[in-house]
């Protein structure tokens, strides 16, 4: 079948930071097979910032929760998609992952070897951890040629999703933001508290950039409102929005920022993909692995002898990782950026 005419499936990630890296897959199928269609099986939560993705032709939701088996479900999709597609990219190595393309006789089937997928997959590929050694550098690779993915060294496309203006004046009306420039903090991260800094250090920096003339939005879902509080207390130019929008309105309020500070989260992969200028700040987990797929980060990692433990809490029990990772040191690399975006304006 010539390439022009692919019909290709991407089973996706369950997670925010992983769909969006997930779009560096979607960029170099298009890249290779420009006119082909690419359908993507993921969460119904992930369909808004799929739409975002000018690559997918069309997102497939499967109604089932994270970490449900959920087989009816998948058997209802296979059969819609029997027929439709030449070739499936399986992106988690789950076993149940495999199963939708396997049952829509999908002919082409490509993932990595996990959990006993011998059955499912027909291109069962061996991942080398030291060669792959990013979670993107995996989903690329299942996109090219077993031979030169094998070798690591081909190019990352940087997500890119698009922006929606008119929901972003809508926003700043509904949310009665100001008029102050923005710097987002996202304070939460869903792997654990050995991925946060603490809540008070983000309080005393959102106290710091307010008083430089600042206005503060916090992002997160509905479990980091209450966490968000802390931040935002007693503090007027300083907005709780977690649990208040939804995630793909996230997108366009991260747009609208100056900056942001971000633990190692979904959402510090969203605002990469806006290209807002972004302090990630990375504790148990680490930058080499899940950067921020930006040229406009700055990463603020201690590097201790017991980092990266990649723990949900800490072993030792103290987080110094993350505790010892100073408020001023975070303020004077922001002050640093702003005096930077003055050289640009004056140039």
């Amino acid at each position: 079948m010539a390439k022009s005419a692919m019909r290709l499936l991407v089973i996706g990630p369950s997670w925010v930071g992983d769909m969006v890296m997930a779009q560096s897959l979607f960029m170099t199928l298009k890249a290779r097979y420009p006119n082909a269609t690419i359908g993507v099986v993921a969460p119904a939560w992930s369909q808004p910032i799929l739409e975002r993705m000018p690559e997918v032709d069309e997102v497939l939701p499967l109604a089932v929760g994270h970490g449900e088996f959920g087989l009816a479900s998948r058997r209802e999709l296979a059969n819609r998609l029997k027929g439709r597609f030449d070739r499936a990219i399986v992106l988690p190595r789950s076993w149940k992952a495999a199963l939708v393309p396997f049952m829509a006789r999908i002919p082409e089937r490509i993932g990595f070897l996990g959990e006993h997928r011998y059955g499912l997959l027909k291109e069962r590929r061996k991942l080398d951890k030291q060669v792959l050694d990013q979670t993107v550098k995996r989903f690329v690779s299942l996109g090219l040629p077993l031979d030169e993915a094998s070798t690591g060294d081909f190019a990352i496309p940087k997500p890119r999703l698009t922006i929606d203006r008119d929901n972003l004046v809508n926003l700043r009306l509904a949310n009665m933001l100001s008029s102050r420039p923005a710097i987002g903090m996202m304070p939460g991260a869903e792997y654990g508290p050995a991925k946060q800094w603490p809540l008070d250090y983000f309080h005393q920096l959102a106290k710091k950039l307010i008083a430089d003339g600042y206005e503060i939005r916090v992002f997160g879902g509905p479990k980091d409102h209450d966490g968000a509080n802390t931040i935002v207390e007693g503090l007027p130019q300083a907005h709780n929005l977690c649990g208040k929008t939804a995630l793909v309105d996230a997108v366009d309020l991260l747009a609208d920022c100056r900056q942001v500070v971000t633990n190692d989260s979904g959402l510090m992969h969203v605002a990469a993909a806006v290209g807002v200028r972004i302090h990630a700040l990375y504790g148990s987990s680490s930058p080499a692995y899940t950067p921020p797929l930006s040229d406009n980060a700055v990463i603020h990692y201690l590097g201790l002898s017991c980092s990266p433990c990649f723990e949900r809490t800490c072993p030792l029990g103290h987080t110094n990782c993350l505790n010892e990772l100073h408020v001023e040191s975070v303020y004077q690399a922001i002050l640093a950026d702003r005096q930077r975006e003055k050289v640009i304006i004056n140039a």
